[in-house]
């Protein structure tokens, strides 16, 4: 009588342990895939933020006004380059009104505010992150540790018997392959997901940096008038 091969009878027939490493497996992929599609949506969402509001603060607007449309949440509540201004512009309106200030003063505490606001856009971004390559890196280990044990398992059970033949074996070793299987179906989607927002996500923070380095130059010219 030929086995039946089948994938889903091939998880159904594997052991317990393997089974579990299976289920681990499925839903580190399930999970990769949810991040990955939040993730390009994040993504997307602060290249189009960074280019509305550099748009805006490069058109020669005045900069309170522009601080106020911040403030009233015009360009939204994801933060970004936009919240990098409002650090940098509020601590800076709040040191320049202070009589008999260095003006070197003044722009440092600007500085640092929006180091600071740069660091928390940083950890929004990076949110998530961490786990794909958690998951690229693992998965292939996890699925491999399931095959090893399915195949222990296999030549085990050749022991109580005295003829071996390859239809006795075929369905065990072919079931804990499955696990490998699952294995690198998790591992490939994460591992390419985390470089490419990795690269996205370096791309967004320069940018943030740039901006960072431009508005401090003009706020030290603003402040030595």
């Amino acid at each position: 009588m030929t086995a039946d091969m089948s994938i889903l009878s091939l998880i159904t027939g594997a052991s317990v342990l393997v089974q579990l490493v299976m289920l681990v497996l499925l839903l580190a992929s399930l999970f990769s895939w949810n991040v990955i599609f939040q993730k390009r949506k994040v993504m997307a969402r602060a290249r189009a933020a960074a280019d509305e509001f550099e748009e805006k603060f490069w058109s020669g607007g005045d900069l309170a006004a522009l601080y106020s449309q911040v403030t009233s949440g015009h360009y939204g509540h994801d933060g970004g380059m936009a919240a990098i201004f409002e650090a940098g512009f509020k601590e800076y309106a709040r040191l320049h009104k202070q009589p008999n200030i260095d003006p070197a003063f003044v722009l440092e505490g600007a500085q640092r505010a929006m180091r600071i606001a740069l660091a928390r856009e940083t950890d929004r971004l990076e949110v998530h992150l961490p786990f794909l390559a958690t998951v690229g890196s693992t998965s292939p280990y996890v699925g491999l540790f399931g095959t090893v044990w399915g195949i222990m398992n296999s030549f085990r059970a050749l022991g109580n018997v005295k003829q071996a033949t390859i239809a006795m074996v075929a369905p065990g070793i072919a079931e804990a392959l499955v696990a490998t299987a699952m294995g690198l179906f998790a591992a490939i989607p994460a591992v390419i997901g985390y470089n490419r927002f990795n690269t996205e996500l370096e791309r967004i923070i320069g940018r943030y940096e740039v901006f960072l380095e431009e508005f401090s130059n003009i706020l030290q010219r603003q402040s030595h008038k």
